[in-house]
């Protein structure tokens, strides 16, 4: 997803440190908010924009999740990602980017663009459920992500979705001046 910068600053829900405020910033602030005060997950379970660092032919690339969440002990349970457009156009390249999630995949993947939400099961690539209603109660994730468990692929796999991923990358077009980047 390419972002524009809109030149202030906010703070972020999450994390509570200023950040630059961006086109999609406003969405990526109210799924946080959504997933603390609606579905109860804890803040710290949280990651905002993780990277996902991976190579291709030699280059290092990165993916961002938007809103990466993590179990108590660290195991990776869901990544959510804010799409631009039609939902099911991103749901290939989010599971190639929850796949390679190393040391283990992301099982869950919810994809959204703020008006609909695929809740995708990343083994598979299949839809399991529809609408923001399909985004588990925090209590619930760890069962749910359980149930559809992607155990980590072998590397001629991996690299293989590491493709798919950059082939996405490559048709967005050319980038937005770095906005869209990992921000520490």
């Amino acid at each position: 997803m390419h972002e524009v910068s809109l030149n202030r600053v906010i703070t972020d829900y999450l994390t509570g440190r200023e950040i630059m405020d961006t086109t999609y910033e406003d969405l990526r602030q109210a799924l946080a908010r959504m997933l603390v005060e609606d579905r109860k997950y804890p803040r710290t379970s949280i990651h905002p924009k993780y990277e996902i660092a991976y190579e291709v032919a030699g280059e290092m690339k990165s993916a961002a999740v938007d809103l990466a969440v993590f179990g108590p002990g660290g195991d990776p349970l869901l990544a959510l990602f804010f799409c631009p457009g039609e939902v099911g156009t991103f749901v290939r390249e989010s599971v190639a980017a929850a796949r390679i999630h190393l040391p283990a995949p992301f099982p869950l993947v919810a994809v959204t663009d703020s008006m609909e939400l695929f809740l995708v099961e990343a083994r598979t690539g299949e839809v399991v459920a529809q609408g923001f209603h399909a985004v588990p109660l925090w209590k619930d994730l760890p069962a749910l992500a359980a149930e559809h468990p992607c155990p980590p692929l072998g590397e001629d796999r991996i690299v293989k979705e590491r493709r798919i991923l950059f082939a996405y990358d490559g048709l967005g077009g050319p980038c937005c001046g770095g906005e869209c980047s990992i921000q520490g």
